[in-house]
């Protein structure tokens, strides 16, 4: 009797087990953590989110960079405000003060320097500029540009030293963002 229960267990049928049987039985996909194709095509699946995107289905692609332009302009539009003009602190006095605070112009920083780590993980180097420090760019170009300065009209020189600052920024830290990407390796 007790060598008949040894045999019938499951522990000991799989001892008996070829082991071309066994590989079969102890894979993933039999353990549980095989995902269902539904699962892989989710956006929120983690290792779609980290994905080259030039290897991603087109309309994947195409989305996430609208996202991520979307995301760009919403962290301009949150941290600066719009008349990015000086204005005199109080009326008709000689100093003059910026709408622009430091806390603004960091979270500006933060935010765009981490989309453009994010895209230049995920996309082209082209593409992680023009996405992250583009949008920003044009509309501090249409801020300026709607606002007309009074005296002297020095914005364009302004509007060109900041987007080649932010070009610069974007661009480096996307392109130091690729050295980790393992499918280039």
């Amino acid at each position: 009797m007790m060598a008949k229960s040894m045999i019938m267990s499951p522990r000991h049928m799989s001892a008996r087990m070829s082991p071309r049987r066994m590989s079969a039985r102890m894979s993933p996909r039999r353990m549980g953590a095989w995902m269902s194709p539904r699962h892989e095509l989710s956006p929120m699946n983690p290792r779609n989110l980290l994905t080259p995107l030039p290897e991603t289905p087109l309309l994947r692609r195409w989305l996430t960079r609208l996202i991520g332009v979307g995301l760009a302009v919403a962290a301009y539009l949150l941290c600066l405000p719009w008349d990015l003009r000086n204005r005199p602190e109080t009326p008709g006095a000689i100093n003059e003060t910026t709408p622009v605070t430091a806390l603004g112009i960091t979270a500006l920083a933060v935010s765009m320097l981490s989309l453009a780590a994010y895209f230049g993980f995920r996309d082209r180097l082209i593409w992680a500029l023009l996405m992250v420090a583009g949008p920003p760019a044009t509309l501090m170009y249409v801020s300026f540009d709607s606002h007309p300065e009074p005296d002297a009209a020095v914005w364009p020189l302004a509007w060109g030293f900041f987007v080649l600052v932010m070009g610069t920024g974007v661009l480096a830290v996307a392109g130091f963002a690729r050295l980790f990407r393992d499918s280039e390796a």
